[in-house]
């Protein structure tokens, strides 16, 4: 649209003080530890470069998961440390990381053998990743001596910083995480104790379970709970404020008679006289397609159940308890007043999917 207008009201607000909030309780649950903002995947949803903004003040660096992030974060003018949590695809990169002081996670062999053979016109701080039980990404931990080793020697490398990441974080009491943490703690204890540290991400930080706030040497990497989101599986809010708040209008609104059927597929059918409002959101504005039918909505103060399948621009629910609605009324998807875990949940999605997935034609309005 030109001008930068929007005529269509359907909207993410983004709060901006929410932000601020859930960064300022990551710090105190981070307490010695420095903290990596992580505002990959555009801000999770919010936006990169306005997140990087709202909580500044709070975290140490941020991480994105690749360069061409990390660039749009140099170009709006921060000067802090940046963290490619997804390393270099190409050699070419590391010339850029050299320029623009990022620091690309070593995960495997191509780029290990690409930092060794690099020349660049400084040397560059490198993380290295270890896999100790996810199975994603990162050297065995037999390997890690020789690889250590290796940047050691390396001129082209700053520093090293020592990683992993939980598989189960989030699941308070599962054994992989104690397994994991043993295997990291075995690695740092044999390598120099001068490298900085980094396992705990946002659930791990969170959970009571693994003690990994309290190393001046440590790095805390939290992502979710910058949004307002606590990932775990513990009833604890730790007074986290959602940071978004996804809005769309009520477009029409019509009576069906009793048996008739709303929408694609006729998946919904009305059991007696029923109002129906039609919404301006649908699956290209990233609310999930595959929501079943009863998947809630915040409507004029009050619950109310999607009916019928979503559309690619439209989605209908049951207003019938309702004792007033009208075109123009605004609906909430999720927000303050309808968290989005509870929404993830009846979607059987997570909450990551649902932020993430919010399409660029939902325009974002900061407050």
């Amino acid at each position: 649209m030109s001008n930068g207008l929007h005529f269509r009201p359907t909207r993410a607000e983004i709060d901006t003080d929410a932000l601020r909030h859930n960064a300022t309780m990551a710090r105190k649950h981070a307490t010695h530890c420095k903290l990596l903002g992580v505002i990959k995947a555009n801000g999770y949803g919010h936006g990169a470069v306005e997140v990087a903004h709202a909580i500044n003040g709070s975290v140490d660096a941020y991480g994105v998961a690749f360069i061409d992030e990390a660039l749009k974060l140099r170009d709006a003018g921060f000067t802090q440390p940046v963290v490619l949590l997804e390393g270099c695809f190409s050699p070419a990169e590391l010339p850029v990381c050299a320029h623009y002081d990022l620091q690309p996670v070593i995960h495997q062999q191509h780029q290990l053998d690409a930092i060794l053979q690099a020349r660049l016109v400084k040397p560059i701080a490198v993380w290295l990743k270890i896999d100790t039980g996810m199975h994603r990404l990162g050297f065995a931990p037999d390997e890690i001596d020789a690889v250590v080793a290796k940047l050691d020697r390396c001129p082209q490398v700053a520093s090293i910083t020592l990683m992993t990441h939980f598989a189960n974080a989030d699941v308070s009491d599962h054994p992989l995480n104690e397994a994991q943490l043993d295997r990291f703690d075995e690695i740092c204890a044999r390598t120099s104790p001068a490298l900085s540290l980094s396992a705990a991400n946002t659930a791990a930080l969170l959970s009571s379970a693994l003690d990994l706030g309290a190393q001046e040497s440590q790095w805390c990497r939290t992502g979710i709970m910058l949004y307002g989101v606590n990932p775990t599986d513990t009833a604890a809010t730790f007074s986290l404020l959602p940071a978004m708040k996804l809005i769309a209008p009520v477009m029409a609104v019509r009576t069906v008679a009793s048996g008739d059927a709303v929408g694609y597929g006729s998946t919904w059918r009305a059991t007696r006289t029923s109002r129906i409002a039609t919404l301006a959101i649908g699956y290209a504005d990233g609310y999930p397609r595959h929501a079943p039918n009863g998947t809630p909505v915040w409507l004029n103060g009050q619950r109310v159940p999607l009916a019928g399948r979503v559309s690619m621009d439209m989605i209908t629910v049951d207003v019938t308890e309702l004792a007033q609605v009208a075109v123009g009324d605004e609906a909430e998807l999720w927000g303050p007043n309808l968290a989005v875990d509870e929404v993830a949940a009846a979607v059987q999605t997570i909450t990551y999917e649902l932020l993430t997935r919010v399409s660029e034609r939902v325009p974002r309005h900061y407050k």
